[in-house]
C-alpha cells in the first residue's frame, strides 16, 4: 500500500489498537507542548486526543497516542526517551499502556453551570454527588469566572437533562448556590434572544415607586407593589390602583424619574456583551413606556414594551392606555419578539424576579429567576441570587475573559 493509500487516522484507533496515555505534570513554561510532541514525533505515532490545563502556573498535559510500531523501535524506547526529556525539563511524567480511544461519552449531554459566592468544597462535592446519583458522568470541569462570583461549568453525559435539572434544583437550594442546567448541542451557539423584566431586574428600582415619591404616596404604592410581586394580588387590579394615586402629577416628573433610575450592577456589561455576540435583547415591563423607551435608546435594546401612563394637558391622569402588560402579556411579548427576531422559542432566555414574570420564564428556553421571590425561584429553570446581572452570561457558557475581551474597545 502506498503512502497515498494509507487509511485515515480514525481507522487505526479501534479498541484493539495499542495506545499510550502520556501524562506530563510540572511548572508551566513556554515550549512544553511543542517539546513533548517533538519527542513523540521521532516515533511516528498518531495523536488521538490531547488535553491540557494550567492552574496557578502548574501544567497538566495529557496526550493519547498510538504505540510505536515498526522501524526497529519499541514502546520501551519511547518511554525512555519521554522520561529523559521530561527530566531535562524538570517535569514529572507517567505513561500508561492501553488499547483504543477514550470510552465513548454516554447519551444525554448537558452543561451544568454552578455559581458560588464563594464556591465551597462542600457545595462542589454535593453537586458532583448529585450528578452521579442521577446516573450522570462528569466528563470535564472548567472555570468560567473568578469574579464577581466563582463560576464553573461541568460537562455531563449519561443522564437526561430534565432529570438532572430537577435533582440539582433541589440540591442547589439546600446548598445556597446557583445552578443552571442546559442541554448540550449546537443550539447553544445559535442566534439567541434575551428578554428581561425591568423593575428590580434590569434596574434596581420599582419605577412606580419613583413616581410615587414625587406624589407623596410611597408607602401606599410600595405595599400594593409588594403584594402583587408576591402573587397575592391580581397584577392588573394592583396596577390601576397604584397608577390612580399618581393623578395630577406634572409630566415634568417623567424626566426626573428617568434621571433617578439606577441600572443593576452588570447590566451594561450584560447587554453590550450580548450584542457583540450577535444576540438580540429586549425588555418587557409592568412599568411604563415613559421609562422603557428611554432605556431602549440608552442601551441599544432591540425590543421594549410596557404600559403607558396617560398624560393629558401636561398632567398624569391616573390611568394607563393601551394593552396591559401583565403576567400573561409578558409571555405573549416574549413570543412576539422571538417571531420578529427570527429566533425559535427554545433559543430564548428570559430573566425576571416577580410572580408576574413566571409565564415568561416558563415559556422561554431558559428562564432565570434573578434575586427573585421564593415562589419564582421554585418555578424557574434556574436562579441567580447574587446582585450582578452580568452573571447571566456564565449560564450561557461565556467566560469572564471573553466578557472582558468583548468590552475592551468601546
Amino acid at each position: 500500500m502506498s503512502a497515498s493509500q494509507t487509511p485515515p487516522a480514525t481507522a487505526v484507533t479501534g479498541d484493539d489498537v495499542p495506545t499510550l496515555l502520556v501524562k506530563i505534570f510540572g511548572k508551566d513554561r513556554p515550549g512544553i507542548t511543542a517539546g513533548l510532541f517533538d519527542t513523540l514525533a521521532a516515533y511516528a505515532v498518531d495523536v488521538i486526543d490531547i488535553e491540557q490545563i494550567v492552574t496557578r502556573g502548574r501544567i497538566t498535559l495529557c496526550a493519547l497516542v498510538t504505540a510505536p510500531s515498526g522501524g526497529g523501535v519499541t514502546e520501551g524506547d519511547l518511554r525512555a526517551t519521554v522520561h529523559s526529556w521530561a527530566d531535562s525539563m524538570h517535569l514529572q511524567t507517567e505513561i500508561i499502556s492501553g488499547r483504543g480511544d477514550n470510552r465513548p461519552r454516554g447519551t444525554g449531554r448537558s452543561h451544568v453551570t454552578v455559581l458560588g459566592h464563594p464556591l465551597t468544597a462542600e457545595s462542589t462535592a454535593a453537586i458532583a454527588a448529585c450528578i452521579t446519583d442521577t446516573g450522570g458522568n462528569i466528563d470535564r470541569i472548567f472555570r468560567l469566572a473568578k469574579y464577581p462570583v466563582t463560576a464553573v461549568e461541568f460537562a455531563v453525559s449519561g443522564t437526561d437533562t430534565e432529570k438532572l435539572r430537577t435533582a440539582l434544583a433541589t440540591e442547589s437550594a439546600a446548598l445556597g448556590v446557583d445552578v443552571a442546567v442546559v442541554a448540550a448541542g449546537l443550539q447553544r451557539r445559535a442566534q439567541r434572544l434575551v428578554v428581561m423584566d425591568v423593575d428590580s431586574t434590569l434596574i434596581q428600582d420599582e419605577v412606580i415607586e419613583l413616581f410615587a415619591a414625587h406624589a407623596g404616596c410611597e408607602a401606599e404604592v410600595a405595599e400594593v407593589t409588594a403584594q402583587a410581586m408576591r402573587g397575592e394580588l391580581d397584577f392588573e387590579q394592583s396596577l390601576h390602583a397604584r397608577v390612580a394615586l399618581l393623578a395630577g402629577l406634572d409630566e415634568s416628573v417623567v424626566d426626573k424619574v428617568r434621571a433617578e433610575v439606577r441600572l443593576t450592577p452588570g447590566a451594561r456589561t450584560l447587554i453590550k456583551t450580548l450584542k457583540r455576540l450577535g444576540f438580540q435583547v429586549g425588555v418587557v415591563s409592568g412599568g411604563f413606556t415613559q421609562v422603557t423607551d428611554d432605556l431602549r435608546e440608552r442601551l441599544g435594546l432591540d425590543f421594549a414594551s410596557a404600559n403607558t401612563l396617560e398624560i393629558v394637558d401636561g398632567k398624569l391622569t391616573g390611568r394607563v392606555t393601551g394593552e396591559i402588560v401583565d403576567r400573561a402579556g409578558k409571555a405573549r411579548l416574549l413570543r412576539r419578539f422571538a417571531t420578529e427576531a427570527g429566533v425559535p422559542l427554545s433559543q430564548t432566555v428570559a430573566v425576571g424576579d416577580g410572580a408576574n414574570d413566571l409565564d415568561m420564564l416558563n415559556a422561554a428556553g431558559l428562564g432565570v429567576a434573578f434575586n427573585a421571590k421564593p415562589v419564582v425561584r421554585e418555578a424557574a429553570h434556574t436562579a441567580v441570587n447574587v446582585p450582578f446581572l452580568d452573571t447571566v452570561l456564565y449560564l450561557l457558557g461565556v467566560t469572564r475573559e471573553e466578557v472582558e475581551a468583548a468590552n475592551t474597545h468601546e
